[in-house]
């Protein structure tokens, strides 16, 4: 098949060595921080945040959370251009929901009269609150449908990625603490270039179950 869409997917494989020496220009950056905030989410309640790790500091701290597990990650940390860390509200409220009505309302897509009525979608965020009041199962998600969307952004761009669930989320939240108050960084990625020596993913031809096996059309 033959299509912009299939070439972005088919090329894109994870990145297992970066080329520390490299990378990513300022303007690709925007784009990527512009397809991070464009990002989909139910009822838009976009209950997340990104932090975008470029500063040797920043990437010694995060170096730092694998110091008990998933040290096979580690490397990432310091050889890649960026980490971006996608952390989700815990426990996400009728007045978080209130910052997107509201902003609904500044860029006129609800009128200011409805305000009230906007607040009716809330109704799906409190069926996703447990008796502690957390929301954390379903605002994971949407942290999720973020990441999709910035690795197909990053495939587009000729820029290489490595989607990490080998994180340490409590450790991550202790030592970006000050970031993170409220929220919870279950998944990173790393972005930037792979090394062409030592990246032996690379070369690997990607490989995928068969269209029948995956997708039923009813």
């Amino acid at each position: 098949m033959s299509h912009p869409i299939i070439t972005d997917l088919e090329k894109r494989y994870t990145a297992k060595q970066y080329d520390a020496t490299k990378r990513i220009a300022p303007a690709d950056l925007d784009i990527i921080y512009e397809s991070l905030r464009l990002s989909p989410s139910s009822i838009n309640s976009q209950p997340w945040k990104f932090i975008v790790i470029e500063s040797d500091a920043a990437k010694e701290r995060f170096h730092d959370t694998f110091a008990n597990k998933f040290q096979f990650n580690q490397k990432h940390a310091k050889s890649a251009s960026h980490i971006v860390l996608f952390a989700h509200k815990t426990h996400y409220k009728r007045e978080d929901y209130a910052k997107v009505v509201d902003k609904g309302i500044a860029d006129g897509r609800t009128k200011p009269e409805n305000r009230d009525q906007a607040f009716g979608s809330f109704a799906f965020a409190e069926l996703n609150t447990d008796e502690s009041g957390s929301t954390a199962q379903w605002t994971k998600a949407q942290a999720y449908i973020a990441l999709g969307n910035l690795m197909h952004t990053l495939a587009r761009l000729n820029i290489d990625s490595t989607p990490m669930e080998g994180v340490d989320a409590e450790l991550i939240g202790e030592l970006f603490h000050n970031e993170l108050v409220g929220y919870q960084c279950d998944v990173a990625l790393a972005i930037g270039y792979h090394h062409k020596d030592e990246d032996y993913n690379a070369a690997l031809p990607k490989s995928r179950l068969a269209l029948e096996d995956v997708v039923t059309v009813l």
